[in-house]
């Protein structure tokens, strides 16, 4: 995974090519074919050959890891197609434009986590109950998962995908050159518990620093990292924004702060070129680390740091990234759709997923079966990528998601926090920079 306007790609895998979202405004309609359940046959009774569109927004890893084709097998009277856009912040805005029309709609389309809430409060009514279909049952997902998708009222728009526990990867061989633990269980003894001793095993690092390495990528990773480990971050249970004088945004924003003011960051920018070219110089010790970060880091540092990297625990358990599957009501192939959108999140399919695309399930059951529970990572030191991260998911805290996440927590982590890291103003002005550019995004 990896949420916010400028979102980072939580699926790493290259796109060929961007498509147009959804199957275009001619053939959008809703086809009047009932409730929910599997779909129906033509004229004279026989079969009739439908195809289910697929809407998704970088890779999904359903046409990768061959689940399309199996079900089209299982299903010889269904042919499916996906269309993908790369980046989930020209996908997002399209999807709503599509909505308020009621047209240009793929049969099912995903939507990211940073979006659902938005989509559950305010768009429910264009969406089908999927609480309601057949097979479904709200304890095959983790609760916190499962909630983030329901209305206030009790409708679930959308069946959750993956999720993002975060750990941290780190480098061994600049662990040792630094006198600390290089092994996981012992790393993560390290900091268990407190980001605060993250910072300083940092500080011990920086002491015994190989020359031209610091200890990690950037202070707004860390912000992000620590910041998704709490409940209630921007809003309230209630509702209320409350980003102004939420523990989490200040507990988060200080340790960032302190980070950058300590010189334990090598002030960059994730996802920009830079940050790229700094993991195949060996530049940082660690990074923030969701499941999705892997297929990252092992392509832009290359074959020359494999067996560099391990994974241990994050010191207190969170959630970055992670999507939804929704079928809007003006689907075409309604039935058809939603039969195909409970298959793809079963357990079983979610841990076939997770064997091709290291993409964590958000179903329980799945951490059971061999693909997750025996899962190891020869990239990363043979890390026991199933284990770290199944054990991180079941403890991550039932998240509040509001409808301004993705605005909220940009201005904190592209203006704020960088005037500290990159132009050495005080964390006072900074965190006033980063107010202006909330109330601005908001319309407060």
């Amino acid at each position: 995974m990896r949420r916010r306007s400028r979102t980072p790609p939580r699926r790493m895998a290259a796109v060929a090519a961007v498509a147009a979202l959804g199957v275009g405004l001619s053939g959008a309609c809703a086809r009047d074919d009932g409730g929910l359940g599997s779909a129906g046959e033509g004229p004279g009774g026989g079969a009739r050959r439908t195809t289910v569109t697929i809407g998704t927004f970088g890779v999904f890893g359903y046409k990768q890891a061959g689940l399309y084709e199996e079900y089209e097998r299982l299903h010889p009277d269904i042919t499916i197609k996906e269309s993908v856009i790369e980046r989930n912040d020209a996908y997002y805005p399209q999807l709503l434009t599509h909505l308020a029309a009621g047209g240009g709609l793929s049969d099912i389309q995903a939507v990211e986590v940073g979006n659902i809430h938005d989509v559950a409060t305010t768009q429910a009514d264009r969406f089908v109950d999927l609480s309601r279909a057949e097979g479904v049952r709200a304890d095959t997902w983790l609760d916190w998962k499962w909630a983030q998708a329901t209305s206030p009222d009790g409708r679930t728009i959308g069946l959750g995908t993956d999720i993002g526990p975060i750990a941290v990867c780190y480098r061994k061989d600049l662990f040792a050159k630094a006198g600390l633990p290089t092994d996981r269980e012992g790393v993560g003894r390290l900091w268990a518990g407190d980001w605060r001793k993250f910072l300083e095993t940092g500080r011990a690092y920086k002491k015994r620093a190989p020359a031209g390495t610091v200890f990690t990528d950037s202070a707004a990773g860390i912000y992000n990292a620590a910041i998704h480990g709490y409940a209630e971050r921007y809003y309230d249970r209630r509702g209320r924004r409350v980003y102004r004088t939420s523990p989490a945004v200040r507990e988060s924003w200080n340790l960032a702060v302190r980070a950058a003011r300590d010189g334990l960051t090598a002030r960059l920018k994730q996802f920009e070129k830079p940050w790229d070219q700094a993991y195949a110089n060996g530049r940082f010790a660690t990074v923030a680390c969701p499941p999705w970060m892997l297929g990252y880091i092992k392509e832009k540092a290359g074959p020359a740091a494999e067996d560099k990297w391990d994974i241990a625990p994050a010191p207190r358990p969170a959630n970055w990234g992670g999507s939804f599957v929704t079928v809007p009501k003006a689907a075409r192939h309604r039935k058809a759709a939603v039969a195909l959108a409970v298959w793809l999140t079963a357990p079983e399919q979610q841990a076939r997923l997770f064997d091709r695309q290291a993409s964590i399930p958000s179903t329980p059951a799945s951490y059971a079966m061999p693909q997750v529970k025996d899962a190891r990572n020869p990239y990363f030191g043979d890390a026991p990528t199933g284990r770290i991260f199944s054990a991180a998911a079941r403890s991550v805290p039932r998240l509040v998601i509001g409808p301004r996440e993705q605005q909220i927590g940009t201005a904190f982590t592209d203006v704020g926090i960088p005037q500290v890291e990159q132009q050495g103003r005080s964390p006072a002005a900074a965190w006033k920079a980063a107010q202006k550019e909330i109330h601005n995004a908001v319309d407060e």
